[in-house]
């Protein structure tokens, strides 16, 4: 329950009292300041608090906007505020800092019911509402504030005002607002013309029968775990099922972000049911082909974990660009304005959007092939495709990195550091080589990380099964790691430090496996690939949500990316030998990363501190 407080005496025949109780709201009045702080004082501490005008008019869908959005602790629309828990003690400051204030003393600034709608401008002095929701940036809280579009929130002076005000409300269908906006901005070609026109009234008819985004979440997970195990039956009319399966899923992974969007319904559970569940799907979907396709004596594990590779790759050179520029300064390149100036131009949006091939396209594609072709071409073209795909978003991030001269933060340079995935190898040899990381060129970081990695994967590509060679070279790959990260990552190509990272610590996996050439080695490593991609899936939306990266504890336990390359390394030296031996101890190995990520993981994620949002989709 959450309670408004009107700061007066309703105007007659208002629905705001109707509007609010709709919205969930226990509404009590009050007179005055000093009777506010008093019902505000009164209300239970685990509840949000509003402060509204009583002679506010607006749509319901603006109310609903700036006061019952979870995510953010204070909000404010023109004529209401409202606090969460941890923020009302900012409002009862702001609220006694109002007291006594004049006209003259706020300035008498006037405020727009929307951007869209011009009506006459009232004296904010006079809407305590406004008052407090100024004063409140000075307690620390800066109340977020709602665009409102053609959506109407105002106070107005006096009849003509009121009698305007109303007509613009009636100009304006707020049900249909509500439905446009449920949807992303800026989406695929795909989603936005296959699925969204569609999508959005499935979640309407979610949201008016009480379903929770969490639930529609589940329920794509569990469509695509079917689909995967029709795929895996290897028949034709198990890869037909899988397809249209696959397609439902995606419908519904689109439902819940809209049903969020659509019911302001956001959670942290919420949160972390979106951020791993596609990759999950995705991913159990490649491992279905590959089973099916097993069934069918085709071999494609390799290939269904070059697969996987190349997606996570994909999507932590996305993380680290964004990461690193989020809140640089001085941020502008020639690339980037020709890039703004191209999405100014219809048919090149879609075109950009569409070669990247995000993930509406993708699993299309997927869909359509499973059904008419064989799990093999399947995975050719996604590996065609993304690679095609990762080249094109990687370069172009590449020629705005060079052509800019941003300056970038501690905290991107910490949020690199975080995505880097260091253990205590590599911290070790950090600290050791920090004198001499201080003299070396800005490019350096990035050529030692990068050459350290090169040598580790050729060692594991060409050493004969069994070899003790990629042993050696993953030793130097510790060293020269550590070396890549013994200063703070700010130069201007360090953000890619973390993708070659994540690519030879995947890639020694897939190689060592693949050539060992002992039965179930290479499932084996793509279950271990897939609980560490799940690890730095997590660590990424951690991060995305303010809260940091996963506590060190738990980075140094599972090993670290140079630490993990190195245990694999010694296993396969050790083990191919003996045949089953080294897909059992790659089998050990994945489910004890497994179990140790996915219960600090879980705590995180249900606990108070995890941050309430809804993921946006993936980048790229």
């Amino acid at each position: 329950m959450s309670t408004a407080i009107l700061t007066g005496t309703p105007v007659p025949g208002s629905p705001l009292e109707g509007d609010l109780r709709s919205l969930g709201f226990d509404v009590r009045t009050a007179s005055g300041a000093d009777g506010t702080a008093a019902l505000i004082a009164a209300v239970p501490s685990g509840e949000r608090v509003a402060v509204v005008d009583p002679r506010l008019i607006g749509h319901v869908h603006a109310l609903r906007l700036g006061l019952t959005d979870p995510r953010f602790p204070a909000a404010a629309v023109p004529g209401a505020v409202t606090a969460q828990p941890e923020a009302r003690t900012a409002l009862l400051s702001a609220l006694r800092a109002t007291t006594g204030e004049t006209p003259a003393s706020t300035g008498g600034a006037p405020s727009a019911i929307s951007p869209d709608t011009a009506h006459p401008a009232m004296d904010r002095a006079d809407v305590l509402a406004d008052r407090i929701a100024d004063a409140l940036a000075a307690e620390g809280v800066t109340p977020h504030r709602p665009e409102l579009g053609s959506l109407v929130s105002t106070v107005p002076q006096d009849p003509q005002a009121r009698s305007e005000a109303r007509q613009a409300i009636a100009a304006v269908d707020d049900e249909a607002v509500r439905l446009r906006t449920a949807v992303k901005s800026r989406d695929g070609f795909f989603t936005t013309f296959c699925i969204s026109p569609y999508s959005r009234y499935i979640a309407r008819w979610c949201a008016r029968r009480g379903l929770t985004p969490n639930q529609v979440t589940t329920a794509s997970l569990i469509t695509a775990l079917i689909a995967a195990g029709a795929a895996a039956t290897g028949t034709r009319g198990g890869y037909v099922a899988a397809g249209f399966l696959l397609l439902f899923s995606f419908v519904l992974d689109c439902t819940d972000g809209q049903l969020a969007r659509y019911a302001l319904k956001y959670s942290t559970m919420g949160a972390w049911l979106d951020a791993t569940f596609d990759r999950a799907k995705e991913y159990a979907f490649y491992a279905g082909l590959a089973l099916g396709a097993a069934r069918n004596g085709d071999d494609v594990w390799a290939l269904a974990l070059g697969a996987m590779v190349l997606q996570t790759c994909r999507h932590v050179v996305d993380f680290s660009f964004n990461e690193a520029n989020h809140d640089a300064t001085a941020n502008t390149s020639p690339t980037a304005a020709l890039s703004d100036r191209l999405d100014s131009v219809g048919w090149t949006v879609w075109v950009r959007r569409m070669i990247v091939l995000p993930i509406g396209e993708r699993w299309a594609m997927i869909a359509v092939l499973t059904a008419v072709t064989t799990p093999r071409i399947v995975f050719y073209a996604l590996l065609v495709g993304c690679s095609f795909a990762a080249l094109y978003t990687t370069a172009g991030r590449v020629l705005r990195s060079v052509t800019r001269k941003a300056t970038r933060t501690d905290r991107a340079a910490q949020a690199l550091a975080d995505l880097a995935d260091s253990g205590r190898l590599a911290e070790s040899f950090a600290a050791a080589f920090t004198g001499v990381a201080r003299g070396l060129p800005g490019i350096a970081t990035l050529l030692i990380a990068t050459a350290g990695g090169a040598v580790v994967v050729c060692a594991a590509a060409f050493s004969a099964p069994g070899s003790w060679w990629p042993v050696a070279a993953a030793a130097l790959y510790v060293a020269t790691s550590g070396l890549a990260v013994a200063r703070p990552l700010k130069g201007a190509l360090d953000w890619l430090v973390p993708p070659v990272f994540r690519a030879t610590e995947y890639s020694v996996i897939l190689l060592l496996a693949a050539r060992s050439e002992v039965n179930g080695a290479l499932p084996a490593a793509f279950g271990l690939v897939a609980a560490v991609a799940y690890h730095h899936y997590d660590t990424v939306y951690r991060i995305r949500g303010g809260t940091g990266a996963p506590p060190a504890w738990l980075v140094r336990t599972i090993g670290g990316h140079e630490g993990r390359t190195l245990a694999v390394s010694v296993l396969a030296a050790a083990l191919v030998a003996q045949g089953s031996g080294f897909t059992v101890a790659l089998t050990v190995f994945a489910v004890v990363v497994a179990l140790v990520v996915l219960v600090e993981s879980i705590r995180f994620w249900v606990s108070a501190g995890a941050p309430a949002v809804h993921d946006e989709g993936e980048p790229a």
